[in-house]
């Protein structure tokens, strides 16, 4: 196990030229932190962080409802199951979208929100876009959610070519927010976008959201996400909410998880919705890298009882300082 602190570039480089790269190298990497040795502990010593001008304390880490969430349930693996296992770690927010597995993400969480909701911080999304579209889904969502309430309802998956000044036409999708907002059926509204930093400045600027769900990481790729928006977002009191932790798709800068485009010794990356690099480095430094930025929590998809419990025990180590995050970003060099 290679130990690193706070290492000058030089030294840095060094290490790394003794690296033999073979596609997307595997480093493992342990900060100095006299934390990292998380003993067993309540649920309540997961840190908790204040979800920007909403004022709602959440849990640092979000279970996501992609992964192991959107699963049909098996004699082998109920995603109920983990859903209940997050809150008795001290997860305290589900996120989810209604078209996640075509519904079967929001059913599953819904078996355990039906007995626990007071406990849970409940997000889910539209990609609707219209008024009679959104409100439909809605429906749908608090149905298969088994609640009459959200805390944080999504217009999901922003587009960069989308036309965002059709959102607040009389038929647009924000009067179906406003109006539920209204009504009190739903708490807070948030906009998320996977692919465009331009694309969600123009909207958070354009119009007033209480969240913003988007994509951190040390991938260069992520590096306007993290000058752009970040900033915007934060001089606004946005709830900054971090997806894309493991980049993605799989999770492929974390180490022992497969790369999924490479070429002989060219590294290739090919699809919009996940982030690679060359080199992969541990899932709980990728966690502390990104909790050592200012936001609110990370969102990340687990599959199993063993990932939820690794992600809760780094979520409780030290996040990683300025110093150690630009050690990251030097590492996760894009060769693409």
């Amino acid at each position: 196990m290679l130990k690193i602190a706070i290492m000058d570039r030089r030294r840095f480089m060094g290490t790394m030229a003794t690296i033999t790269v073979a596609g997307a190298a595997g480093l493992r990497l342990e900060f100095e932190d006299s934390e990292n040795k998380v003993p067993k502990e309540k649920k309540s010593d997961l840190p908790k962080r204040i979800l920007g001008n909403t004022g709602v304390e959440v849990s640092c880490l979000i279970i996501g409802g992609v992964s192991g969430m959107m699963a049909i349930p098996t004699k082998e693996f109920d995603p109920a199951e983990l859903a209940n296992a997050a809150l008795d770690s001290g997860i305290n927010y589900f996120d989810t979208a209604a078209s996640y597995g075509n519904g079967q993400s929001e059913i599953n969480y819904g078996k355990v929100v039906a007995k626990r909701r007071n406990e849970i911080f409940l997000s889910t999304k539209t990609g609707n876009r219209t008024y009679d579209g959104a409100m439909k889904e809605l429906e749908a969502s608090l149905k298969r959610l088994q609640t009459d309430h959200l805390d944080l309802w999504n217009i999901h998956s922003l587009s960069p070519d989308e036309d965002i000044t059709l959102w607040s036409k009389p038929d647009g999708v924000l009067k179906a927010f406003h109006k539920m907002r209204d009504e009190k059926v739903v708490r807070f509204i948030g906009v998320t976008c996977h692919t465009d930093a331009d694309a969600i400045n123009r909207a958070i600027n354009m119009y007033k959201f209480d969240t913003v769900l988007t994509t951190f990481n040390p991938c260069p790729r992520r590096k306007p996400f993290r000058e752009i928006v970040l900033p915007n977002a934060l001089s606004k009191n946005m709830g900054i909410i971090n997806m894309k932790v493991m980049g993605g798709g799989g999770g492929a800068l974390a180490l022992g998880n497969p790369a999924k485009t490479e070429v002989g010794k060219e590294f290739i990356r090919k699809n919009w919705y996940w982030d690679e690099t060359p080199n992969q480095i541990e899932a709980s430094v990728l966690i502390r890298y990104c909790l050592g930025l200012p936001i609110s929590c990370c969102v990340i998809g687990m599959k199993s009882l063993k990932e939820l419990s690794e992600n809760v025990a780094a979520a409780k180590m030290k996040p990683l300082t300025k110093e150690e995050q630009i050690i990251i970003e030097q590492l996760m060099i894009d060769a693409s």
